[in-house]
């Protein structure tokens, strides 16, 4: 029962960042948008998220309830050592929230949509930013349990190149996945066309961070790149991600938004398939001790109640978001069939 609770944490972990980030990344993009588009692409962003946004952060929950009940040794760990990252992650979180909620369904539209706008773009910035920052942190081996000073045990260790570094790479990863997501949400040919260019272009950003993230690495004298070289298993990971990559550029670049967004998921699944294969049952990796998943389970009798808990879980919620988004698909189809036939109703008066 173990491996099965492991692999609903990283299960979980995965559709955070696939489904969760592109929520963070539509607002990524929307602060690279012009004035003059900023309205509609909200609308479509509104439309394209709106049937996930509210489960998105439910595989968040998942990983902390895993890690709390079934590691609690690694839970107490990231939430001393790391408090303050974790801290300005939930704000921002928070306040994405808020400002995504406010802005939308507020009556009246005054001057306060601008300060929702604001907060509601820069958060999407700092959630991300702050999430890639925890997960570099930790397999950095920059905490110090030893530390004697503040800054040193609570601030040092996620103000590194590489912890920093991580966090711009997950940044570009969600404006990346919103944009190819949103190539196939756009109706008019113009707009598929500003999300195409967009999603090529955070494309090359995401690989010229990941590039930063290994000199990062080479500087804090981490033997990342060799780690995942040395081991077949990532290294062909690695590889089906490189030769994926010219595929889906054919694929945005021709609008082939379903194949786009298949390999998009594919590629940063891969990306994270190889290092977590790597650093396996190592989680959290210290200055002097490594915390592993399997050191670090809590009894069996608990491991088995939350895995059941966790298999009873998911023969509800899957289907469940299955038909939320249904729902919400053939409500925007409804709404498209209402659009087209009063439009025809008012030709045809003509």
């Amino acid at each position: 029962m173990l491996y099965v609770v492991i692999a609903f944490l990283y299960i979980a972990l995965l559709f955070y960042l696939l489904f969760g980030g592109a929520d963070f990344g539509a607002g990524i993009i929307e602060l690279f948008t012009s004035d003059a588009k900023k309205e509609k692409s909200r609308l479509l962003t509104y439309r394209a998220i709106g049937p996930i946004w509210e489960a998105n952060h439910m595989w968040l929950i998942i990983s902390i309830v895993i890690l709390f009940v079934g590691f609690p040794a690694i839970y107490s760990s990231l939430s001393i050592y790391l408090h303050i990252p974790l801290s300005l992650m939930l704000l921002g979180i928070i306040a994405r929230g808020t400002a995504f909620i406010f802005r939308h369904y507020d009556p009246v539209k005054g001057k306060l949509q601008k300060v929702y706008n604001l907060i509601y773009v820069y958060s999407s910035f700092v959630t991300p930013f702050f999430l890639g920052n925890i997960a570099g942190t930790v397999i950095s081996g920059r905490i110090n349990p030893a530390a004697k000073s503040f800054p040193e045990a609570y601030l040092f260790p996620w103000l590194g190149y590489f912890p920093i570094a991580v966090g711009l790479f997950t940044i570009c990863i969600c404006g990346f996945l919103a944009a190819v997501y949103l190539i196939g949400e756009a109706d008019d040919y113009v707009d598929r066309i500003l999300f195409r260019n967009k999603a090529i272009w955070l494309n090359i950003l995401t690989v010229l961070t990941g590039g930063l993230i290994f000199l990062s690495a080479y500087v804090e004298e981490m033997e990342l790149l060799n780690e995942l070289l040395s081991n077949n298993v990532s290294l062909t990971a690695l590889v089906l991600a490189s030769i994926s990559l010219p595929i889906l550029w054919y694929a945005i670049r021709n609008f082939h938004y379903k194949m786009a967004r298949v390999l998009a998921g594919f590629q940063v699944s891969m990306i994270l398939f190889a290092l977590f294969y790597r650093l396996f049952p190592a989680f959290v990796i210290m200055n002097g001790a490594v915390l592993t998943l399997e050191e670090t389970a809590a009894p069996l009798s608990t491991l088995n109640a939350l895995g059941i808990a966790l298999l009873a879980g998911s023969i509800f919620i899957l289907p469940a978001l299955y038909y939320l988004i249904y729902s919400f698909q053939k409500k925007r189809f409804d709404q498209d069939t209402d659009i087209v036939n009063m439009v025809g109703g008012e030709e045809r008066r003509k």
